[in-house]
């Protein structure tokens, strides 16, 4: 225990009091410097906040304020410096569509709340017209408002659509289509279908023997799963394709197969891709 005296002041002209500073320890803090930067440093090791508190006989509350302190003055401030290539996206921070919008090169360079066009305006409005003419890409989910903010704020960057967005994007199709498929379908055809769903949203690597028969005998029957099945495997070669020229083929493809197909779900992807 320490027992300390320190002067307060009380003004006359505004009512309020004003505390003496201590160099070891902030106003109305319970933990001095040192053992705050001890209990961060234990935290950054890798133990939890629980096991923090217990080793220092501190309240967990307080352990967490103290890890979250020390966070913010060691990440809290965004550094601008050399971002060429961006990446945004949101992660989900709690239960209830409660998200959190982040920003990277490569790194975590910034992380705004919420998934709104102003929190990324935010993060772009707080930039100097040097570092926003800089960017050369952005890459990005197929979400529009994204996409007219990037156009707004960045005028030198290209958007990127990253596969595994696009891919998920096209996931949603595939399972509606089965759906569908199932509805439509016999009592002989649904069984074959019966419990199918991740069998389509599964690569084909990583399905095991079983699951790869059941799948060739559902594409097998339908000829519509078929060409969607086929539609995603054409997809992901957009981002292996070495030239511009074997890419826009690849593309083009696509979208041919798609339209011939007719199905209005599949129309549609094919015109949001090719814009």
């Amino acid at each position: 225990m320490l027992q300390i005296e320190y002067r307060k002041v009380w003004c006359g002209h505004c009512g309020g009091v004003r505390v003496e500073p201590l160099e070891f320890v902030d106003t109305h803090q319970r933990a001095t410097h040192r053992l705050a930067a001890y209990a961060a440093q234990l935290c950054r090791a890798g133990l939890s906040v629980t096991a923090v508190a217990d080793h220092l006989d501190l309240d967990p509350k307080t352990v967490k304020a103290i890890d979250k302190a020390a966070l913010e003055t060691e990440f809290g401030k965004t550094d601008y410096a050399g971002l060429r290539r961006l990446a945004i996206d949101e992660i989900a921070v709690r239960k209830g569509h409660s998200y959190m919008t982040v920003v990277l090169d490569y790194d975590v360079v910034w992380m705004g709340e919420g998934r709104q066009i102003a929190t990324l305006d935010e993060f772009f409005r707080n930039r100097p017209p040097t570092v926003r003419n800089a960017i050369a890409a952005v890459a990005i989910d197929m979400w529009e408002p994204y996409i007219q903010c990037v156009n707004h704020w960045c005028k030198n960057a290209d958007i990127v659509f990253d596969l595994f967005h696009v891919v998920k994007a096209f996931n949603k199709i595939i399972d509606d289509i089965r759906n569908e498929e199932f509805r439509v379908r016999e009592a002989a055809g649904r069984a074959t279908l019966k419990g199918s769903k991740y069998l389509f949203l599964k690569n084909w690597g990583n399905l095991h023997n079983k699951q790869r028969v059941q799948l060739d005998d559902i594409l097998a029957i339908n000829a519509r799963l078929n060409t969607v099945y086929w539609l995603k495997d054409l997809l992901a070669h957009l981002w292996t394709d070495q030239r511009v020229g074997w890419a826009r083929a690849t593309l083009a493809q696509w979208c041919d197969v798609a339209r011939q197909d007719g199905h209005p779900a599949l129309v549609r992807f094919a015109r949001t891709l090719k814009r």
